[in-house]
């Protein structure tokens, strides 16, 4: 290998590494992120502006870089996208994080393989779940109830219920935009169609605050500095640079070295909970921590099929992301980036 393939091997390698840091540590801090930023910002209005800032800046660029313009089918599914997605899944993760810890929230996110498996099956019509997705499943919802059962929200005092249902929401409604998204017309370009769920998403979410009464309490006045920085890191961190990477990732990396972040953005979100905003972690917590982890690594993980006997080769086969047809038809952008 000469010293210039050596450079441009190392030279990738590291693009690689810094783009993995990026999905695993930026998504994984975007959890505090936002509980910062809702201490002086409202909700949906800061998420609304988020997304169409982010959208706006990524649509732009896409377009002087000569991407076409989207057509009006294109947009009436970033619509439908939008709301399930950005308005359903990381709008409502940001309302809940008002009072729920953000070590719990990104906890209750990481079971979203676990709903998209379930649905799939139940109401897209997809394979039945074979043992160990179906362990995992079983799994999952163990964990969530040691999780958030009564008594045991990771020692939380003054919670109110209807936080938790709201944030229960948000992986489901994420699943289902989703499952849903598969048999639009989209934009092939992924990072266009990203940009138009954001813009729609945002737009969604800022008339969810004007209908909440989020304007009458908008005060820019009272905004603190750390929330401000922490709305900054949520747009050009969490919403446009880890995105960025994790659409690159899935281009030259296989899905299932990519789908890990899902392992890891929960443990990062609760250690730094716990180290900046003073969560508790408990032993349920500990546990409830395990069994989720599990559960989704069952669920994302399947083994790959054999080949038949006489059409049998050495080469090795490639395992998936996801089970069954979600992971061979699910579109790059389904993943929740908060």
């Amino acid at each position: 290998m000469t010293n210039n393939a050596l450079q441009t091997n190392r030279s990738h390698t590291a693009k690689i590494i810094l783009a993995f840091a990026a999905i695993y540590v930026i998504w994984g801090t975007t959890y505090l992120g936002i509980a910062i930023a809702v201490e002086t910002m409202p909700p949906f209005l800061m998420t609304g502006a988020r997304f169409l800032i982010a959208g706006v800046l990524i649509f732009v660029v896409l377009r002087l870089r000569g991407a076409p313009m989207p057509k009006r089918v294109h947009w009436r599914s970033a619509v439908f996208i939008g709301f399930f997605l950005m308005f359903g899944g990381t709008g409502l993760v940001t309302w809940s994080e008002q009072q729920v810890p953000s070590g719990t929230a990104a906890l209750v996110v990481a079971t979203m393989p676990m709903w998209i498996a379930l649905f799939d099956w139940l109401i897209f019509k997809g394979g039945r779940p074979g043992k160990r997705v179906t362990f995992g499943l079983v799994l999952g919802l163990i964990g969530l109830f040691l999780l958030i059962g009564p008594g045991q929200i990771l020692g939380t005092s003054g919670f109110s219920y209807i936080y938790l249902i709201i944030l229960l929401l948000a992986p489901i409604l994420w699943s289902m935009g989703s499952l849903y998204s598969r048999d639009v017309q989209q934009p092939r370009d992924t990072f266009m169609a990203t940009a138009m769920q954001m813009l729609a998403g945002g737009v969604l979410l800022l008339v969810a605050g004007l209908l909440t009464g989020e304007a009458s309490r908008l005060n820019m006045a009272e905004f603190s500095t750390r929330s401000l920085l922490a709305f900054a890191y949520l747009i050009f961190f969490g919403s446009i640079i880890a995105f960025t990477a994790y659409i690159w990732l899935l281009k030259i990396v296989p899905a299932t070295k990519v789908a890990t972040y899902t392992y890891v953005n929960p443990v990062i979100a609760v250690f730094l909970g716990w180290l900046i905003l003073s969560e508790p972690i408990t032993a349920i917590t500990i546990i409830a921590v395990v069994v989720i982890l599990v559960a989704v690594i069952l669920i994302t993980m399947r083994e790959p099929k054999a080949a038949p006997l006489k059409e049998q080769t050495n080469e090795p086969a490639i395992p998936t992301a996801l089970p069954a047809r979600v992971a061979a038809e699910a579109p790059e952008s389904d993943c929740l980036a908060l």
